[in-house]
């Protein structure tokens, strides 16, 4: 429908300037052979009145009681001189004889003049009509347009948008697109702050939850001092504070990395040193857990990272791997670099993941089925930030032949 209003308002724009055309041409056309007739009339009672001076008033009678047959009358006279009419007719004489005896240049209409001059108005009328019924029909196909979409915005203020109708190209066309970017870019804006406010609920009851047992632990073991002092209720004490210290130095890591304000020092580093540093400040652990660690020392690989926070991440897959392998087992690493990425690959010789924990596994204060006691869930959503922050990603599997592997991809571009 649509396409067939824009077909009807371009016919009748083209119908009524041709119109306004032809009219207008038509008048110029009219006014130029009226004042071609005008002179050479004039020439031609010049020339008899100054060969026949006895004959003037013979030719103002003609020409006052019958100027539109005069030419007629004059015939009459054309053998008294010859000239030459066309020299004469193209040449705008000022002194015009007709013009001394007061007449106009209308008043001496050629026949058919009139016709012409009356089907030129009829057409130019007609013209106008058109054009103005057909800037109606454009006006009113630019309301329906408006009325279109400010009713698409209503629906979008009450929630239940619709979609609009598909119109063809128009000046409307791009106001229309724009809408829905808009309106798309709202909704996406809208989504992402529910989510957000979703998830930071759920992160302050995951705080709540975390905080509740080391306080509990440390609001009993004070009551059982006060009862009762006791070198085993002071060191109950210490470790819910130290807990209730890295859950803090935790919580304000992550609230940087969501602020976007922690700065990463990145430069070029290999990733053998990244490696070993972070398993010797592990050696503790896993001497106490009886677990060894090996990292082959191969050619020289760089990546463009943070060193200390580059080897905090690898700390907190190397730790979690150690935590899930049995005594006397072994956690190992590789590393290998490809034209796109450098890859790390943190395995053990443990159980592996709960299959139905790993799409899980990054999440903060997540904590799957096997989880050792103590732990707040937030070492590897810790890992995962500080690696995509560098252009990295971070993924987890069950190896075939048994343990869990952690696989991070440093991209080169």
């Amino acid at each position: 429908m649509s396409e067939r209003k824009n077909v009807a308002v371009l016919v009748g724009f083209v119908l009524s300037i041709s119109l306004f055309t032809a009219s207008v041409t038509a008048m110029l056309v009219m006014y130029y052979d009226n004042h071609m007739y005008f002179m050479m009339l004039g020439n031609i009672c010049q020339e008899i009145i100054a060969n026949k001076p006895e004959a003037e008033q013979e030719i103002l009678a003609i020409l006052r009681n019958r100027r539109n047959q005069s030419l007629s009358v004059l015939e009459q006279y054309e053998n008294v001189t010859e000239f030459n009419s066309c020299e004469q007719s193209a040449s705008i004489a000022e002194d015009n004889i007709l013009q001394a005896y007061g007449y106009r240049q209308g008043d001496f209409l050629y026949s058919g003049g009139r016709e012409i001059l009356f089907l030129a108005g009829t057409g130019f009328l007609a013209g106008g009509l058109l054009f103005l019924m057909t800037l109606l029909l454009w006006r009113k196909r630019d309301i329906a347009r408006i009325h279109v979409l400010t009713e698409y915005l209503e629906k979008v203020n009450t929630g239940s948008v619709g979609v609009l109708l598909q119109f063809g190209e128009d000046e409307f066309s791009k106001l229309q697109d724009e809408i829905y970017k808009t309106v798309t870019e709202l909704y996406q804006a809208r989504d992402a702050a529910l989510k957000a406010k979703n998830h930071f609920a759920e992160n302050l009851y995951n705080i709540a939850h975390q905080m509740k047992t080391p306080m509990t632990s440390i609001s009993l073991a004070a009551q059982m001092m006060y009862e009762k002092p006791s070198v085993k209720h002071l060191e109950q004490i210490r470790q819910q504070i130290s807990r209730l210290s890295h859950l803090e130095e935790a919580l304000l890591l992550l609230s940087r990395i969501d602020a976007g304000t922690l700065t990463l020092e990145r430069k070029d580093v290999d990733v053998y040193t990244i490696l070993m540093l972070a398993a010797d400040n592990l050696q503790e652990l896993f001497s106490a857990a009886k677990v060894s660690i090996q990292i082959p020392e191969a050619e020289e690989m760089v990546i463009y990272a943070d060193l200390d926070w580059t080897m905090e991440a690898m700390m907190n897959l190397m730790k979690n791997c150690m935590e899930h392998t049995p005594s006397g087992g072994t956690v190992y690493c590789d590393y290998e670099q490809n034209p796109l990425y450098t890859q790390i690959r943190i395995w053990d010789t443990g159980a592996g993941f709960a299959k139905e924990d790993i799409p899980h596994l990054f999440e903060r204060f997540f904590r799957g089925r096997q989880a050792e006691k103590g732990g707040i869930g937030i070492g590897l959503a810790l890992s995962k930030a500080i690696i995509e922050k560098q252009n990295g990603t971070i993924s987890a599997r069950n190896l075939v032949e048994g343990g869990a592997c952690y696989e991070v991809r440093f991209y080169i571009h």
